[in-house]
This record gives structure tokens, sequence and C-alpha cells, in this order.
């Protein structure tokens, strides 16, 4: 990745560190996908899809990215999913004295460990909400327990989870499975209450975290499992814009996206997903 990357092409000013709201951490880390694999390549497509969006948002009415947006260096550790799990905690628990908007771009979904350990320490009574066509509630995965496939065992453990989109899991993850805060895309596909029901279960306080298979491989089939009966981008951002509306995101990560050679579509897809979180953070403020 060029170390000066700039989000959506906006002006120094705009994504100097100083006057920046928003620190945008990648973490390029693809270590223990078992299929496919490319995670590690997502930042570099992501940054070159934002410099072809409008940075006008219709349904906010707002510029967001005069808020500021600071890309930061990558954490390049890849050497074991346990060095990673300890590199990702701790700059994480360091970003968070800063006072700034803590965002992050994956890499596959085992990044999230270590941030959502970080932000557990920080917010006493926090509720992750995971979108992700998978449970990853494993508790060890081919001899780690920072595997991909347990991206969200400690989060049940520590924290308030709250899974929507789920339709993949293999039978040992039942053993951690929540069913009441557990929402199956197959109980929710074509119907609305779901997205109410699952916010009123939150806490004041939510962390974000989305892993993209979480859309029909029709909408983004560029990520490692994609599995079929996923949502659309409207059914996304509704749900999402609700979550903003009602709750604290205090922060997010987006992963398992792995670009695909000559098909623009789905970078352009977690560009424009990442602003229009940031929009709704910001909306009105």
């Amino acid at each position: 990745m060029n170390k000066d990357a700039v989000y959506g092409g906006i002006s120094s000013d705009e994504s100097d560190y100083k006057n920046a709201s928003v620190l945008l951490q990648s973490i390029p880390y693809d270590g223990t996908s078992t299929w496919g694999k490319g995670a590690d390549k997502a930042f570099d497509a992501f940054i070159e899809a934002s410099e072809h969006m409008e940075l006008y948002d219709i349904e906010t009415d707002s510029e967001v990215y005069k808020k500021g947006i600071h890309i930061l260096p990558p954490i390049k550790e890849n050497s074991s999913p346990e060095k990673v799990y300890s590199e990702v905690y701790q700059k994480t628990k360091e970003l968070l004295k800063t006072g700034k908007y803590l965002s992050f771009i994956g890499g596959e979904h085992s990044i999230s460990i270590g941030i959502i350990d970080a932000f557990s320490e920080k917010y006493e009574n926090l509720s992750v909400l995971q979108l992700d066509a998978h449970a990853d509630l494993r508790k060890s995965y081919m001899n780690s327990e920072f595997n991909h496939a347990c991206a969200m065992h400690r989060a049940s453990m520590n924290t308030n989870l709250i899974q929507v989109g789920i339709r993949s899991m293999d039978v040992c993850e039942k053993e951690y499975l929540d069913y009441d805060t557990c929402f199956f895309a197959e109980d929710i596909y074509s119907k609305t209450e779901w997205m109410r029901q699952s916010i009123e279960k939150m806490t004041d306080d939510v962390y974000l975290s989305i892993d993209l298979d979480v859309f029909d491989p029709s909408v983004m089939p560029a990520t490692g499992t994609p599995e079929p009966g996923g949502f659309d981008w409207n059914t996304v951002i509704k749900y999402l814009k609700m979550v903003f509306e009602s709750k604290n995101v205090v922060g997010f990560d987006i992963v398992e996206f792995a670009p695909l050679e000559g098909v623009k579509a789905p970078g352009f897809l977690v560009s424009k997903l990442y602003y229009k979180l940031l929009s709704y953070k910001f909306y009105g403020k």
C-alpha cells in the first residue's frame, strides 16, 4: 500500500492526522483463511474505488469527508495468528486513547478479535453487532483460537454479541450460540421486524463488525466464502442507519474483501459502505 494513500482523493487538510476526526487502520492479514484468498489485497482496491466515488451523500445530505479521514500505516505483522492478535490488540488500545473515531479494514475476520478485546476493556457494557454469513464461534480451529473461524468466540464470552445474517455454521458452534440474539438469514428473509427486535437487544455502546459475506454473492462475490442467501445492499444500509440512529456505534471494522481481478464493483461497494457508516455516525453533528 502506498504510504501516502488518501481515502476518496480528499485534500491534505482533510486527510491530515491533526485535523481528522476519523482514523482508518488497515490490517492486511490473510493467514488463516481456508478457501478463497486475497483479503490481504483488499485495502488497495478499496482506496482505488474510493477515488471514483461521489463524496456527497444524498441520503444524509452531508459530506462527511470534511470531518477528516486519516489513513494510518498498515499493521504488517503476519507471522502467526497469535502475534497478529497481540499486535492488533495493543495498537487498538493505543488508538483508543486518541479520542478519534476508529475504523478498520481487513484482512480476514480474525483481525476483529484483538480490536474487540481492546474496545470491550474501554466500554464496560459493550454490545458487538456482527453482520456475517458465518457464526464464527469455534473456540479453536486449526490449532489456534485466533483463526478467522473463531472471530466471535471471545466476543460471545465477554460482550453482548448480536449476530445477524448467519446462514452457515458447524455443529460444534451450537454450544456457544445464543439463539435469543442470533438472527438467522432464513428467519428474517423478506421481513423487517427483526431490525427493531435486534436493536432492542443491544446495550447503548455498540461495536460493529461487518464480514462482507453477509451480502448475497450476487451483490458481493469478492469474499473468501460467498454463501448464497445473503442480504442486498438496501436491506443492509436501512438496518445500519437504524442502528446508528438508536445506539452509540463506538467503532467498526469491515473484513473479508478479496478483490477479483478485472471486477471493480465489489471494491466500490466496500468503499461506499465505509462512507455510509461514517455518514450515519456523524449525521447532524
